[in-house]
């Protein structure tokens, strides 16, 4: 009985990532063939396959546009899901996502300091520069990410109890939040613009030649994420436990809050500030999945995270006619009803 309810479980888990594939693969397609303009799907895998289409303006919309685009929102909807699932289980906090300690802000902060202090009266030499066209939003956004993770990665090392390090990252956020509010007071109200336009995040902006350099860089940290599973599931059973296994707890939490940081950095320096993705999808996975086990989860829900920033993009487009809608308002939509699920659950008396 108990080896027939083994196998049961198992399949019903290969069904959904077999659903959850097929989610992905058809999303992917989809974001591909719908906007501005409407592209029949044969067209589509026509284009992908390197076949002769019969318009060539498709092949120049699917290629040049909207496939980096969509590449761009499956590596974000995963590195945010896999992000946030590495701080829930890190800080044992159903409601902790990928920006708790303060890397999203850290990005806020390097974008606010190029982009509201630039002379309006120069955009020429600003131009000429590229402090703010291709990468220099992207170089800006990095080094406020990595500025505030390397202070992090320090205050970790000094620092022993895990509630101590959210509380310090969430004042981090604070602090660099502050300081962009006083930027934004002094600034004019097209440097203003800027910065806001940028703050509605958008997978849309990443080229070719940026996603050269996200690529590697996401796919590393989520190798690393992957390989941080039994040292996860060791962190749910509390620190004293994973230290009875021969765990080596702080550096262990220095490993995860480097690839937690990276995924969620790069991410923000590439496509803005994305929320609740990160919130969301780890709750939704362990729903369908029913289980704590990262090594289920982690592949779950790089899948489940690609899939809703995909369906988050393709609203954002769809959604009103003409109209290009803010990212994050379509992913606030998507994660609010879920974190407070997430609250009620917690409310009831149940664990997440």
């Amino acid at each position: 009985m108990l080896l027939k309810k083994y196998f049961t479980a198992n399949f019903i888990k290969t069904l959904a990532f077999l659903l959850l594939i097929i989610g992905f693969i058809f999303a992917f397609l989809l974001d591909l063939a719908f906007g501005s303009v409407a592209i029949p799907m044969q067209e589509v895998m026509q284009i992908l396959l390197g076949q002769e289409v019969e318009k060539v303006t498709w092949s120049n919309i699917i290629l040049k546009f909207r496939l980096p685009k969509a590449l761009t929102a499956t590596l974000a909807g995963a590195a945010l899901g896999v992000s946030g699932l590495q701080m829930q289980t890190l800080f044992k906090n159903p409601l902790a996502g990928p920006f708790v300690l303060g890397i999203s802000s850290g990005a806020s902060l390097g974008v606010a300091l190029v982009v509201l202090t630039a002379s309006v009266t120069t955009p020429t030499l600003l131009n000429d520069l590229g402090i703010i066209t291709d990468f220099g939003l992207v170089i800006a956004a990095s080094l406020g990410a990595a500025s505030v993770l390397g202070v992090m990665l320090v205050v970790s090392r000094r620092v022993q109890e895990t509630m101590t390090l959210l509380i310090l990252g969430l004042l981090f956020g604070y602090a660099t939040s502050g300081i962009v509010s006083i930027l934004l007071q002094f600034s004019s109200k097209e440097r203003i613009q800027s910065y806001i336009m940028w703050t509605f995040g958008s997978f849309a902006g990443v080229t070719w030649k940026q996603l050269i350099v996200l690529i590697p860089v996401i796919v590393l940290s989520l190798l690393i994420a992957v390989l941080q599973s039994k040292s996860l599931n060791a962190l749910l059973l509390g620190e004293a436990y994973a230290r009875s296994l021969g765990l080596t707890v702080q550096k262990t939490r220095f490993s995860i809050i480097t690839s937690a940081s990276i995924l969620a950095g790069a991410i923000t320096a590439f496509c803005g500030p994305i929320a609740f993705l990160g919130v969301a999808i780890p709750h939704l996975c362990r729903s369908l999945f029913m289980t704590s086990d990262h090594r289920i989860l982690i592949p779950s829900v790089m899948i489940l995270g690609a899939i809703l920033a995909l369906v988050a993009d393709l609203s954002s487009q769809l959604a009103v006619s003409q109209m290009v809608l803010p990212l994050n308002a379509i992913t606030a939509l998507i994660g609010t009803p879920v974190v407070s699920w997430v609250i009620l659950r917690r409310s009831s008396g149940k664990s997440f």
